[in-house]
């Protein structure tokens, strides 16, 4: 009886395991891979990195909709170009890097939109408030890797990023585009 019960457990499996497609698991290059921000600020566009990021991403290039993406920012590597500038975006009025030391990003749904092209939806988490968000992405080839493009438009203030008197967007304006650039290979 269980000789039976086995065997009609093993052929479920051999009928169900072939259904199941699973997206695999990319390894990031971090020496291809980048991930800034873009603001103005007196009305001059600025742009910093972020030189600690990582990124998860679960990729089916035939079934893109079974894809997806976690990345986490270490907000302590953003580099404005200026070692006292990157001290002052860390206090509690910009990032409040020791209370919120990560940004976050975890796709809730990745749909095709042509050749070469995606849209994704996700939550976007930045000093402890979290949003929906949905951005298109370009997909290419790079050799043996996979590079994922893309910009994400936020409103600095809807994360409170620039509290008190930083409030005021004619300083600092209020739209900040993420950008990024993350490559990958199996």
């Amino acid at each position: 009886m269980a000789s039976l019960l086995q065997r009609a457990s093993l052929f479920s499996l051999g009928i169900v395991l072939p259904c199941v497609v699973l997206a695999a698991a990319l390894k990031v290059d971090p020496a291809k891979s980048s991930v800034s921000a873009v603001f103005k600020q007196m009305n001059v566009p600025v742009e910093a990195k972020f030189k600690k990021f990582s990124a998860q991403i679960d990729y089916d290039a035939a079934r893109p909709e079974a894809s997806k993406a976690i990345m986490d920012i270490d907000i302590a590597s953003f580099d404005l170009g200026d070692p006292e500038y990157n001290q002052e975006v860390l206090k509690k009025e910009w990032f409040n890097a020791a209370q919120f030391p990560k940004a976050s990003f975890a796709s809730t749904a990745i749909k095709p939109n042509g050749s070469g092209k995606m849209n994704v939806s996700g939550k976007l988490t930045i000093k402890g408030k979290t949003a929906d968000v949905h951005f298109p992405i370009a997909v290419k080839k790079d050799g043996a890797s996979t590079v994922f493009e893309g910009a994400l438009p936020i409103k600095r203030l809807a994360f409170n990023i620039g509290e008190g008197e930083w409030k005021d967007t004619s300083m600092v304006a209020d739209e900040v585009l993420i950008k990024f650039r993350i490559a990958g290979s199996q």
